[in-house]
């Protein structure tokens, strides 16, 4: 899984595990530690902020407009944003990351 779609992937599932009580403190820490790493990469961009939070509320209207500003502040070589995006994925789907569905190999990345 390339690193944009590990990010918006691991968004989507920590806002739908996290609307209600059934998620566990575990994977609400790590979504909400995801969006403020984030946060912090887009400082000062407003657009960026305003499509990270809108992407919260409506994850497939905003997925591609996130991707784009995920790749323009450099968040898909950030190997602290990726090990917080590849938790909160093993929090969520414990038997998908157990598979090596969210792997992401960084070799050669620039």
């Amino acid at each position: 899984m390339d690193p944009v779609t590990l990010i918006v992937t691991a968004l989507t599932a920590g806002a739908a595990a996290g609307v209600g009580d059934a998620a566990t403190t575990a994977v609400k820490d790590a979504y909400q530690g995801l969006k403020e790493r984030l946060f912090a990469r887009f400082s000062g961009k407003n657009t960026a902020e305003i499509v990270l939070a809108a992407h919260e509320s409506d994850p497939q209207t905003w997925a591609a407009p996130l991707a784009k500003e995920l790749l323009a502040s450099g968040a898909d070589t950030d190997s602290d944003v990726l090990e917080v995006a590849q938790r909160l994925l093993a929090l969520v789907d414990r038997e998908g990351s157990g598979a090596g569905k969210y792997t992401v190999d960084l070799r050669g990345a620039r």
